[in-house]
């Protein structure tokens, strides 16, 4: 059974991979029949995606400390 750190590395991967699809071929924003089809807000939403994935790969495994101070 993959971990929790292993199932996010894949998920980054997939990520990755979709970013360097869409910015291999970069399409305009464009309408088609009462559609519209805005590919640079895909990309951003693509990017904040792995911007969050990678924060929560850094929790998974990474130590951290908890620092509190009393008065």
């Amino acid at each position: 059974m993959a971990s929790r750190a292993d199932a996010l590395d894949a998920a980054i991967s997939n990520v990755i991979a979709r970013i360097q699809e869409v910015t291999a071929s970069p399409k305009p924003n464009y309408s088609l029949d009462g559609e519209d089809y805005s590919w640079g807000d895909y990309l951003q939403v693509l990017t904040d995606n792995l911007l969050a994935l990678e924060q929560a790969r850094q929790r998974a495994e990474a130590p951290f400390e908890v620092r509190s101070y009393g008065a």
